[in-house]
C-alpha cells in the first residue's frame, strides 16, 4: 500500500507540475520573491486546479508516510517524472522518442535497485527536540544559501537553485508531516496541541512559495531536476539521522545503492532536459490547453508546438 499511494501522490504531482508552470511562467520578471506572484497565479484557474490535485497529492503522501519510511517514500516520488513524459505524450499528443523511453527506463531501474539493495527498515525513532532543532537548522541554513546564491546569475541557475531550497523545504516538511500523521491517527483533535503541526503548515507553505520562484525564474529542466533529486537525498540523511532509517550499506550494498541512485538521477536529468517537458510553456492559456487536448484525441488541427531549447532558456 506504501507504494501505491506514493505511485499516486507522484502522478498528482506530475499533473500539478504542468498546471503550476503554465500559471507562473507569463508573470512579471519583477514578480519573484514577492506575494505578487501567488496573486498572479490565484488569477488563473490552471494553477487552482493545480492546487486541489497538490493537496490530494500530499495526502496520499501523509498516508504513506504514516506507514512507510521517509527512505522509501520520498525516493518513490521522482517517478512523477515518469508521469509527467507519459501525460504529455498521452493527453497532449507529443511524440515518446528513445530519449524519453532510456530517462523513463533509467528511473525506473536506478528507483528499483535502490529500494531492493537498501532495503529500508526501521524508522520508528521517536525524535527528540534537540534532534529536530540539530536537522531543522540544517534544513533551514542550506536552503538560505541556495536562495542567496539564486538571486544572482543566469535563469537556468536561478530555476536550478530556488528548486534546490524548495526540495530541501519539501523534504523536511514530509519528516513534520510523517509525526503529524502519527497524532491524526491516534486523535484528529491532538494536532492542535503539538508544534509540529503548525512547524509543518509554515515550512509547507514556503516550499510552495520557493517552488512558484523556480518555475517562474528559468526553464523546467533546471527546476524540476533539481526538485525531484534533492528531495530524496536530503529525505534519505533525514530519515536516517532524525528517525533512525537503516539502510543496507555493508560489503557491495552500499556501492549498489549509490550506483542505483546514479542511474536513477541520470535518467530524472535526461527527462528534464527532453524537448518534451522543456515544451510545457506557460504562456498557453487555458483555451489553449484544452483545444490542444481536444487535437490530440480527435486526431485534428494542427500538431502542438514544441519550443527548441535555444527558446526554453538552456
Amino acid at each position: 500500500m506504501v507504494y501505491v499511494l506514493a505511485l499516486g501522490a507522484a502522478f498528482a504531482n506530475a499533473l500539478t507540475s504542468i498546471f503550476q508552470r503554465m500559471a507562473v511562467e507569463d508573470a512579471p520578471g519583477r514578480a519573484s520573491l514577492r506575494l505578487g506572484l501567488l496573486v498572479h497565479a490565484l488569477k488563473r484557474g490552471i494553477w487552482l486546479a493545480g492546487f486541489a490535485l497538490m493537496i490530494a497529492s500530499f495526502a496520499m503522501q501523509a498516508v504513506a508516510l504514516h506507514f512507510g519510511r521517509l527512505t522509501q517514500v520520498q525516493p518513490i516520488l521522482t517517478t512523477e517524472l515518469l508521469f509527467l513524459v507519459l501525460l504529455l505524450g498521452s493527453s497532449f499528443g507529443f511524440r515518446i522518442g528513445w530519449r524519453e523511453w532510456l530517462g523513463t527506463l533509467a528511473v525506473a531501474g536506478g528507483l528499483a535497485g535502490f529500494l531492493v539493495f537498501a532495503a529500508p527498515r526501521g524508522g520508528d525513532v521517536v525524535p527528540t527536540s534537540s534532534e529536530w532543532l540539530e536537522v531543522g537548522l540544517a534544513c533551514g541554513g542550506a536552503a538560505t544559501i541556495s536562495v542567496l546564491l539564486a538571486l544572482r546569475g543566469s535563469r537556468w541557475r536561478r530555476a536550478a537553485l530556488f528548486g534546490t531550497a524548495s526540495a530541501i523545504g519539501f523534504a523536511f516538511t514530509a519528516s513534520l508531516t510523517k509525526v503529524v500523521s502519527t497524532y491524526a491517527a491516534h486523535d484528529w483533535a491532538s494536532i492542535v496541541r503539538h508544534w509540529e503541526t503548525y512547524a509543518l503548515a509554515g515550512c509547507g507553505a514556503f516550499s510552495l512559495f520557493l517552488a512558484q520562484n523556480a518555475f517562474h525564474a528559468g526553464p523546467i529542466a533546471a527546476s524540476q531536476s533539481t526538485l525531484v533529486m534533492v528531495d530524496p537525498l536530503a529525505s534519505i540523511l533525514i530519515g536516517v539521522s532524525l528517525f533512525g532509517d537503516q539502510l543496507r550499506t555493508r560489503g557491495a550494498w552500499g556501492p549498489l545503492e549509490a550506483i542505483s541512485l546514479l542511474v536513477l538521477f541520470s535518467g530524472a536529468l535526461v527527462l528534464c532536459r527532453s524537448p518534451l517537458v522543456r515544451g510545457v510553456k506557460g504562456a498557453e492559456s487555458e483555451e489553449g490547453l484544452l483545444s490542444l487536448r481536444w487535437r490530440s484525441l480527435h486526431g485534428g488541427g494542427e500538431s502542438p508546438r514544441v519550443v527548441p531549447p535555444s527558446a526554453a532558456g538552456g
